[in-house]
């Protein structure tokens, strides 16, 4: 016999409101990482500016996410809710008129932080207005499916813009899209906040997001100026003297922003290595894959939209098959699967960039996608599963910390993997034919200007950027193989 869940249009209109604050953050990354070679040549952009309009957002996003939750309860999740799409709103109209790339990820280091500020409060504003079991669950699957197809429509959304309006619409339309959903919500949402004060820990969030900074800085400029060199190896130690002290201060607290006691237990660990390959290995790719797809294909920004559907697609269709694995196999054993399948993904990419398959290149990314299918809504349910219901705000914190930190941590590393071995291998072609290599002309072939020139040098620069190309795809494989490896050792079930 079934039951209904019954629901009132009050806890709905949250619902519906909170979960599009949300899929405003999903549809504003996913759009800029098909815009980013047209604001490159736009803007005359270095491959360093390129990571850094996509690092400044996650590195603000994924810092402020755990202390943008502690506010929401302290000063009301509406207000802090607000707070952020009016925010989000001002700093995407300054991105959208950015006339240089150090203004651009400026704008986009505030346009990170105002994210946080909405997501935090819109999962917490879900989760209070939806308390019954059966209510909350019916709540995040909806949340879950609009999430999904906004993952699927960013892509066409983004090239549709870009070609009919210019990349800077693709920031300007939140503009009419965050006041509205204000509105709407200061009218339909009502307040809440958590009776019990707690503090904010200044001390954990800035020591936490210096070693995000310090590690991703060293990342993006290691392959142009050297890692041993003066000007990133202080940037490197810096990370790890950050990153020990602040696991030193969060070990002190009595209430840390990130409770590292709960490390001690084998299956979250595993869940959160998981977790952070997920997003290092496959979900970075939102922004790799057009980089991609416009600098070795020459793709238009439409026509990358619409190839990106593979990937998308199997994303959204993928978690459907893990929620039916989740009735025979164990959380543990369905990660491992997932990053299997992502490993497959991430060397078929490579070997069609090495054997020009394009073909290959869109079943590739079908593959890829899939893994990240079944890692997507796993990975949080393994994570929440093995923590106290007590905890369940730490629980979701740790989860969307390890997403975003591999967000971050990934697309630097796997930047620097494709811009360097980019350089190596238009050096060597560049040689071959004759032609100087000067630093200048390797910078506008790693950046893909030269990917829409229809001459010699174009297919040359095209050429290069596969090969090259193709070693980052082989990193990211390594380390979600390294990741399955740990995952299934970490999670494997107890003997009987």
């Amino acid at each position: 016999m079934s039951t209904a869940v019954a629901t009132t249009p009050r806890s709905d209109a949250v619902l519906l409101l909170a979960s599009a604050g949300c899929a405003l953050t999903v549809l504003d990354t996913n759009v800029v990482g098909v815009v980013l070679p047209t604001i490159a040549r736009d803007l005359s952009a270095s491959f360093a500016d390129i990571e850094w309009v996509v690092s400044a957002y996650v590195l603000c996003f994924a810092s402020l996410l755990l202390p943008a939750g502690t506010l929401a309860d302290r000063i009301g999740r509406r207000r802090l809710y607000l707070i952020g799409l009016v925010l989000f709103a001002l700093t995407s109209v300054a991105c959208g008129l950015a006339a240089r790339a150090g203004a651009l990820y400026l704008a986009r280091a505030g346009q990170g932080a105002a994210a946080a500020f909405m997501l935090a409060p819109a999962l917490s504003l879900i989760g209070h207005a939806h308390q019954d079991p059966a209510r909350r669950a019916r709540a995040w699957a909806i949340w879950g499916a609009i999430m999904g197809l906004t993952m699927v429509l960013a892509p066409l959304i983004g090239g549709a813009i870009a070609t009919w309006l210019g990349w800077r619409w693709a920031f300007h339309i939140n503009l009419p899209l965050c006041l509205l959903l204000a509105a709407m919500s200061a009218r339909f949402v009502p307040e809440s906040r958590d009776p019990v004060r707690r503090r904010i820990d200044v001390a954990g969030v800035v020591l936490f997001a210096g070693s995000m900074l310090s590690w991703t800085w060293a990342l993006i400029r290691g392959p142009v100026q050297g890692w041993t060199s003066i000007a990133v190896l202080p940037w490197l130690v810096s990370g790890v003297a950050l990153g020990a002290a602040f696991i030193r201060v969060e070990q002190c607290r009595a209430q840390p922003m990130l409770d590292l006691r709960l490390f001690r237990i084998p299956a979250l660990v595993g869940a959160v290595i998981a977790m952070f390959a997920y997003a290092a290995a496959v979900q970075v790719m939102a922004s790799l894959l057009p980089l991609l797809l416009q600098n070795v294909r020459g793709d238009s920004v439409l026509r990358a939209g619409v190839h990106m559907l593979p990937f998308a697609l199997a994303m959204l269709l993928l978690p459907f098959l893990g929620r039916r694995l989740g009735a025979h196999w164990d959380s543990g054993k369905i990660l491992a699967l997932g990053l299997g399948v992502a490993v497959l993904g991430n060397l078929g990419i490579a070997l069609s960039l090495w054997q020009h398959s394009g073909p290959g290149l869109l079943v590739a990314m079908a593959v890829l996608g899939s893994g990240g299918g079944l890692l997507n809504g796993e990975t949080q349910k393994a994570i929440m599963s093995v923590i106290p219901p007590n905890r369940a705000g730490m629980a979701s914190g740790i989860s969307t910390t390890a997403r975003f930190s591999g967000i971050l941590i990934g697309f630097a590393t796997l930047g620097a993997v494709l811009s360097s071995h980019v350089r190596v291998a238009a050096e060597a072609r560049l040689a071959a034919a004759g032609h100087p290599a000067s630093p200048a002309l390797l910078e506008r072939v790693v950046v893909g200007e030269l990917s829409t020139s229809a001459d010699a040098l174009g297919v040359l620069a095209r050429a290069a950027y596969a090969q090259g190309a193709g070693y980052a795809f082989v990193a990211a494989a390594l380390m979600a193989l390294l990741a399955m490896l740990a995952t299934r050792w970490l999670m494997r079930p107890p003997p009987r």
